[in-house]
């Protein structure tokens, strides 16, 4: 953590992101473990994490910037603590405080990462918590940054920026929501990160879908290609002030709880 703190103020963002326990949590279990019932077929309850800052109150009347994890294939099933094991929830647990809400589900055992249960999650928590609309973040490592491409090129009006790392997404997506919903994709910010040595998932398949977006008109959409980095690109990505910043100067015109 020492580390972490010294290379956040380096970028001066250790002022947002202290290594204080946030408030009404202890810092044996800076998160809190959650679950909603769901009106699905396939799913009736999807369980999740949650991470509040240090000077988050319900009742204060200010709304908060709101980052929806998702996590990667190994951290699927029943162990809700498995979800932690990377990105920003294990930042978390290492005593970092983030100037947003984390909310962090995980996905079955045997699944993928589906856009239904993720809607519905979001609706929930939106109302759940004191979150401002314009400001939620999506981003998702390998399987979940799979689910990150889908779900955000679904619903790019739900969201004010895209963070897929060492993922892939489906051409017929971006070509569908392009022209369903062209206003909200092509003013969907998109910072994409890869390995270049990724044995798991190809580099091409972030590369294949940056090129898509910028072809198809997309205004800011950005590519981090670690040129020694292996399958885990997430671990410098999430420890990277410079994209924290970034996702926080973006907002979603016109969005609504």
């Amino acid at each position: 953590m020492k580390t972490t703190a010294l290379f956040l103020s380096a970028f001066g963002l250790l002022p947002l992101m202290t290594s204080m326990p946030a408030l009404a949590q202890s810092p044996s279990s800076p998160l809190i473990e959650a679950s909603v019932q769901l009106d699905l077929p396939r799913q009736t309850e999807m369980r999740y994490l949650v991470y509040l800052p240090p000077d988050y109150h319900p009742a204060g009347g200010t709304t908060w910037p709101l980052m929806l994890f998702l996590h990667g294939a190994g951290e699927r099933g029943t162990n809700l603590s498995r979800v932690a094991i990377h990105g920003p929830p294990s930042l978390v647990k290492q005593g970092t405080n983030f100037p947003f809400l984390i909310v962090a589900p995980q996905c079955p055992e045997g699944q993928r990462w589906e856009n239904d249960p993720l809607v519905r999650l979001l609706d929930h928590v939106t109302r759940q918590y004191a979150v401002d609309p314009s400001r939620i973040y999506l981003t998702g490592l390998s399987m979940g940054g799979y689910g990150t491409w889908k779900l955000g090129l679904t619903y790019p009006e739900k969201f004010a920026a895209l963070v897929p790392i060492c993922g892939g997404g489906e051409f017929i997506d971006a070509l569908l929501v392009s022209r369903d919903k062209p206003a909200a994709f092509k003013s969907l910010p998109v910072w994409a990160f890869h390995g270049a040595k990724d044995p798991v998932v190809p580099l091409d398949e972030s590369k294949r879908m940056v090129n898509l977006l910028r072809k198809l008109g997309v205004a800011e959409v950005k590519f981090t290609v670690y040129p020694k980095a292996n399958h885990n690109s997430w671990a410098e990505t999430y420890l990277n002030p410079e994209l924290y910043t970034w996702l926080l100067k973006h907002r979603r015109a016109g969005a609504k709880p």
